[in-house]
């Protein structure tokens, strides 16, 4: 609006004053002029100490004020005013901090606004973490506040009909006042066929685990990829292929397994859009145990990006990415060793459930990854182990057998006397 940061001032009664300006990514130009190029002005403090308002044509400082601006995505502020800002990224809540908060805030307002005591209402952790995963699924808090005050309704109209409380909302109880669940996420497999691996992936909501899925078929070499994937997971894809091939005799693949099959790479969800390189190493484990027909672990999950030369690059939102491992049950993660310094956001009761594998190459992934690598490595070396430990006691009985004739050399001194 014409006017408005001078008005923001007048309003505020100071020179210094702080000035929050909500969601600049969805600034849009009509025929009062542009906002955005009136930010350049604003936001830029080699400017705005005469900035001119164009509604009232008097020169103001600005130098001294402080503005904070809010936006879901960069993608849509142009680049010259985001050249400006100084960009600060704030990750969602985690499942225990939305637990604490909807406990100590969003349950007694909610209570309160429906005419309930907060001695009226009992939710268990596990309603909430139920209440979080399969009927909410954003970053912040908005839908969470909306299906308590759902439950709460419920519950006000029971109190209304007679019924005392205290009411308690357990997890085998929240279906009968939310309905069925919006969200189900994916079953743990104990045991992944060959050709398929687990990855991490980062959405607006929160982290999840992506299912990386390789088949292969009699063929001329034919690469298929599906599950609505965008331009650089196709890419990825293409350089895993690459990979596989160029490393085919250290994996024991044939060379010219390309002139007798076809392959087809399937990401499931097919109707989301999926898109970024941080599943190069997923689709490269996956290609190889398909190729090899040997599966991989199903607690193990992984991300990073991957290069024509096996390089392992960093990747972004390591935090929802572990967070969604540990709320899968996974127990091994396998991430970019540049990426080491991320875990410092973790929570130290999370890292301690979860063991994170750093690795600068794709050749350290495939013996942590494979089922068959692993049970040669542990499995079988404490068995020979034991064998040769038995081979080498075998002998031993043998000893007493010599003291023996020590117990018989007594008796001939006596004879002989």
């Amino acid at each position: 609006m014409p006017g408005r940061i001078i008005q923001g001032i007048k309003t505020a009664g100071t020179r210094n004053p702080v000035f929050v300006l909500d969601e600049v990514d969805k600034l849009g130009a009509d025929f009062r002029g542009d906002p955005a190029s009136a930010l350049l002005e604003v936001l830029d403090p080699e400017q705005n100490h005469a900035f001119s308002d164009h509604y009232l044509n008097v020169p103001f400082d600005l130098s001294k004020a402080m503005f904070l601006c809010t936006a879901n995505s960069l993608d849509t502020i142009p680049d010259a005013l985001l050249d400006r800002m100084e960009t600060i990224r704030i990750p969602g809540y985690t499942e225990q901090e939305k637990i604490i908060i909807a406990r100590t805030y969003l349950i007694p307002r909610q209570a309160k606004a429906n005419g309930l005591k907060e001695e009226d209402l009992v939710f268990s952790d596990e309603a909430l973490s139920r209440g979080i995963r399969e009927y909410t699924r954003e970053a912040g808090l908005r839908n969470l506040e909306r299906e308590i005050g759902s439950v709460c309704r419920k519950l006000a109209r029971r109190k209304a009909e007679g019924q005392k409380g205290p009411f308690r909302v357990t997890a085998r109880t929240l279906e009968t006042f939310l309905g069925a669940p919006r969200f189900i996420g994916d079953e743990m497999e104990k045991v992944l066929p060959p050709g398929v691996a687990l990855g991490l992936a980062w959405t607006p909501y929160g982290g999840e685990i992506l299912h990386i899925e390789v088949s292969t078929m009699p063929g001329k070499g034919k690469l298929t990829l599906t599950g609505k994937l965008g331009e650089v997971m196709k890419e990825s894809a293409q350089a895993a292929m690459s990979y596989a091939r160029s490393r085919a005799d250290r994996f024991g693949i044939d060379p010219d397994f390309l002139d007798k099959i076809d392959i087809h790479i399937h990401v499931p969800a097919g109707a989301t859009p999926k898109d970024g390189p941080s599943a190069g190493v997923t689709l490269v484990t996956a290609l190889i145990s398909a190729l090899t027909n040997t599966s991989v672990c199903a607690d193990i999950c992984m991300t990073g990006e991957v290069t024509l030369r096996g390089r392992v690059l960093p990747v972004g939102g390591i935090k929802e990415k572990i967070l969604a491992a540990a709320a899968h049950g996974m127990s091994r993660v396998i991430m970019p060793l540049q990426n080491k310094r991320d875990l410092q956001d973790i929570p130290a009761e999370l890292r301690k459930k979860l063991h994170v594998t750093f690795v600068e190459h794709v050749d350290e992934i495939w013996p942590l990854a494979a089922i068959t690598t692993g049970t040669v490595r542990h499995e079988p070396a404490p068995a020979k182990r034991k064998q040769a430990a038995s081979k080498k006691t075998a002998p031993a009985p043998a000893k007493p057998r010599k003291k023996k004739p020590a117990t018989r050399r007594p008796p001939r001194p006596a004879a002989n006397a």
